[in-house]
């Protein structure tokens, strides 16, 4: 993209928005710059999603401008973008690249039309040449393995993917199309932890301007540069990520809280010496003057913040046996795809279990046998003694079965027991305040939704929560709410989520599913990373460690007298692996020189005029062959010098 560091690429100048007597922000001034990546944050309801559609000209604003750099190109990630479930996934993504994707569009259209016209064919070579449109597929090829879409089915048609995984697409799309700014709402949702590594990655490596919503704390701290904060009725932006922004915004309310505290006291002080001396003729001048100061002392008034944080405490009813869960041999298919063998484990009280693995390996199919709610093709499921279990589905839907029924009577029939004014209290907590109790459960925002539930499962005190990805759709201040009540709970914990700053507090035993079976792991995250010499939820941070401590190890080993056969066996593999990595290059290097070849000749003077159909038809299908090739080339090529860096070490 070749931009001038710190370039600026959109300005806010005295930014609003309200709806009616509603204003969500005002007096919002910012300059977004290229090289940055900016979290968007706030509440729920407070605007983030709304400032981000002022951002790509879908919402207008009430005052004030926003001014886009001119000839900026904006990608923007809509989770409601209509996607045709006949298209192939490739062709999918590479639309994102509107403008190479209508170039080939055209020249396919002109190449099979009933007569040839070379001039428009040699025009759409060119706008395909200028904007490097050849390695397109290439490019989106990439981007889809990176998404966890593998490159047998970008082939296949997009009815074959689940919903998740269509979600990953138009992510694909909107990255492939190489804009000048990213708008992303959420986009780790339905990724499963690997993938949101890559796209961290991604969002590292990238040149333009980005602006993400997320409610991912460990994801805003890897990516973000700067942290707009939408709070107070305006937009505050923040150096640093989400961690140094939280400790920034904290230190200046505590200051600006502190010198109001210091105005008041003075002010009581002279008042109190007005109040004394006032009728005495010796002190009236003096008490004068103090309440003249007392008028000049502007006390600023602080705005209230419209962060809200629901109040949990998880208990339990009574304690469970020891024995809490057993399953013995479990597997499960669907439609003939098998996505659970042979799975056994005891869960015992106490214990906090996260289970982790990239998607389509059963982690949510896993805790709905457990639970009983989906049986299992084989195998058995038992619960110990004395236990209660507190279930959150990943869909909301599947425990909210009645969409008419209120708030308030959803609540009320899991304690049917207690006043009306013991369950708005409860609901209260959960921050549903008077008219909200009377919502119908089908009208609720899947934030609403949750804390909901969660408030089934605080009146039901159970001693096992079973709980599947509940942090999705909650804000920040929710997220950290049920961070802190589950780390007080003391019962028994097992969970599936994606939010590794969550699983890393959390967990004291990781299951792992794999596609060979499961991996039971009695310690923390990072222990395992450690342990395991991989890495599907931390950051560089904790790979950085892992690295560390392999090469201690190696020292070690060298210290016991291995070290003349370590150093010659290291020589060896990277002979070996240097030989591999020559031979890569020079294959790509063949590839694209070939691909070029290719490209010169469709530029040459006369050339679809001369040359047949079906040869014309051989050089293009070799063409989309040499795109592949070349991308898998590179990845081996990749794969090889991480190798090599690691042996480097």
């Amino acid at each position: 993209m070749g931009y001038t560091q710190h370039a600026v690429m959109i300005t806010l100048r005295n930014l609003a928005k309200s709806f009616g007597d509603r204003v969500l922000f005002e007096g919002v001034n910012a300059r977004l710059t290229a090289g940055s990546c900016y979290g968007l944050v706030g509440a729920n309801g407070s605007g983030k999603s709304t400032l981000l559609k002022m951002l790509e000209g879908s919402e207008y604003a009430s005052d004030g401008e926003i001014v886009i750099a001119t000839g900026t190109r904006l990608g923007v990630l809509k989770q409601d973008r209509y996607l045709s479930d006949e298209q192939r996934i490739l062709d999918a993504a590479m639309m994102g690249d509107r403008e190479v994707w209508q170039a080939l569009q055209d020249k396919a259209t002109l190449l099979t039309g009933a007569t040839i016209d070379a001039q428009a064919i040699a025009d759409a070579e060119e706008r395909i040449a200028i904007a490097d449109g050849y390695t397109l597929d290439a490019r989106a090829a990439a981007t889809l393995v990176g998404l966890g879409i593998s490159t047998a089915q970008h082939q296949l048609p997009l009815a074959t993917l689940s919903g998740g995984f269509k979600l990953r697409v138009l992510l694909a799309q909107t990255l492939v199309g190489r804009p000048d700014v990213l708008l992303l709402d959420e986009p780790t949702n339905h990724l499963d932890i690997v993938t949101i590594a890559w796209l961290e990655d991604f969002i590292r490596r990238y040149e333009g301007c980005a602006v993400v919503v997320s409610h991912d704390h460990r994801f805003l701290d890897n990516v973000a540069t700067h942290i707009l904060d939408v709070d107070y009725g305006t937009v505050v932006s923040y150096p640093g990520n989400y961690s140094k922004f939280v400790k920034q915004k904290r230190s200046i309310r505590t200051q600006k809280e502190a010198q109001i505290a210091r105005q008041q006291q003075i002010i009581a002080d002279k008042k109190a010496f007005v109040e004394k001396f006032r009728a005495k003729a010796t002190k009236a001048r003096q008490a004068q003057s103090r309440l003249k100061q007392i008028e000049r002392i502007q006390v600023e008034e602080l705005a209230r913040s419209s962060r809200r944080a629901p109040r949990l405490c998880f208990e339990q009813r009574r304690r469970s046996g020891r024995d809490v869960l057993t399953l013995a041999g479990v597997h499960k298919a669907y439609d003939g795809k098998v996505v659970l063998t042979d799975v056994s484990l005891t869960v015992r009280r106490g214990e906090r279990i996260a289970v982790i693995g990239a998607n389509g390996l059963g982690k949510s199919t896993l805790l709905r046998i457990a639970v009983e709610r989906l049986a299992p093709d084989a195998g058995r499921v038992e619960w110990g003694h004395e236990v209660v279990v507190g279930y959150f589905a990943q869909d909301h839907r599947e425990l909210l079965s009645d969409p008419k029924v209120t708030v308030l009577n959803y609540l009320w029939d899991y304690c049917a027991d207690q006043a009306e004014s013991f369950v708005r209290g409860q609901l209260g907590n959960l921050l549903f305040t008077g008219q909200d109790v009377e919502k119908p459960v089908g009208s609720l925002s899947g934030g609403e939704a949750a804390r909901l539930i969660f408030s089934r499962i605080l009146v039901q005190r159970p001693n096992v929560l079973v709980l599947d990805e509940p942090t999705n759709h909650l804000d920040l201040e929710a997220i950290e709410a049920l961070l802190t009540a589950l780390e007080g709970y003391p019962g028994t914990l097992l969970f599936v989520s994606h939010n590794r700053w969550f699983v890393s507090r959390l967990a004291k035993r990781i299951i792992e599913l794999r596609e060979d079976g499961i991996v039971d792991f009695p310690g923390s995250y990072d222990e395992y990373v450690t342990r395991a010499d991989t890495d599907h939820l931390d950051d560089e941070r904790v790979l950085l460690k892992a690295r560390q401590q392999r090469a201690e190890q190696r020292a070690a080993k060298a210290a016991e007298g291995n070290a003349w056969q370590a150093q010659k066996q290291r020589r060896s593999n990277v002979r070996k692996l240097e030989t591999k990595r020559d031979k890569l290059t020079a294959a790509i290097d063949k590839a694209e020189a070939r691909q070029k070849e290719i490209t010169n000749a469709y530029c040459t003077a006369g050339f679809f005029e001369n040359t047949p159909p079906d040869t014309l038809a051989k050089m293009q299908q070799e063409e989309r062959e040499l795109g592949e090739q070349i991308d898998v080339l590179i990845a081996q090529w990749e794969k090889v010098e991480t190798e090599l860096e690691v042996l480097a070490e």
